[in-house]
């Protein structure tokens, strides 16, 4: 799941020195550092102080569209109350974002819980992960009532999971011997071949009894009129 609680400043005091290789004025620890942050998906970006500020590139593109449309909730009208300390399980952080417990506050609009849930399970770094999986790598940068529930209602609409997904039950056990019966024609099983065209008698159905001692059969032609009588 993408996360947008990464960021932070490094300053580097690098000293430009010409003709000289770049490996002599940056140590091999910074540049493997460098290379570690890259491949975790940060980048660096330059500020007006001449320090570095590291990042975080994972961060989902949907946060800032969130924050925005906030706003357009009526459930999520708390951000007054917050500011007098009337809530304190609601918090506002410095971009005006409203937060529970940390968490990110996602409007009902515009179908962003849709597109938030979309993102955390189709696209190609989470893998159609489980509910479970998937409510628990969510809930730590999101929150919304019934976010559980929704989650799990999503996953269940997924075509690929559903086919390619086992179910995780208890196996059904030791198969169970059929008792054997002990004399001919002491019990019975019975079928119906309906659907057949008409004989002259009328007949367009048999009546299929097996013994199944012997095994043998009788085919009885009847209709399908006949009642249980």
């Amino acid at each position: 799941m993408k996360s947008d609680c990464f960021e932070h400043v490094v300053t580097l005091e690098l000293e430009p020195k010409f003709g000289v290789d770049v490996e002599n004025f940056m140590c091999k620890d910074l540049a493997e550092e460098v290379h570690r942050l890259a491949k975790l998906g940060v980048r660096l970006e330059g500020v007006d102080s001449g320090g570095v500020v590291v990042v975080d590139g994972s961060r989902s593109s949907l946060v800032d569209e969130v924050i925005v449309k906030q706003d357009l909730d009526p459930s999520l009208v708390l951000k007054a109350s917050v500011s007098s300390g009337k809530v304190e399980v609601f918090s506002q952080g410095g971009d005006g974002a409203l937060r529970y417990q940390g968490r990110l506050c996602v409007p009902c609009v515009d179908g962003v819980r849709e597109r938030i849930l979309d993102e955390a399970h189709n696209s190609f770094y989470s893998i159609h992960p489980g509910s479970t999986k998937m409510y628990r790598d969510s809930r730590d940068v999101y929150w919304w009532g019934g976010m559980k529930k929704d989650i799990a209602k999503f996953v269940s609409g997924c075509h690929s999971c559903q086919q390619v997904k086992a179910e995780h039950q208890r196996p059904g056990g030791l198969t169970q011997d059929i008792e054997i019966p002990t004399w001919k024609w002491e019990e019975i099983n019975m079928d119906f071949v309906v659907g057949l065209p008409k004989a002259r008698r009328g007949f367009d159905s048999v009546w299929v009894v097996v013994d199944r001692m012997t095994k043998s059969a009788h085919f009885l032609p009847v209709k399908t009129t006949y009642g249980a009588e």
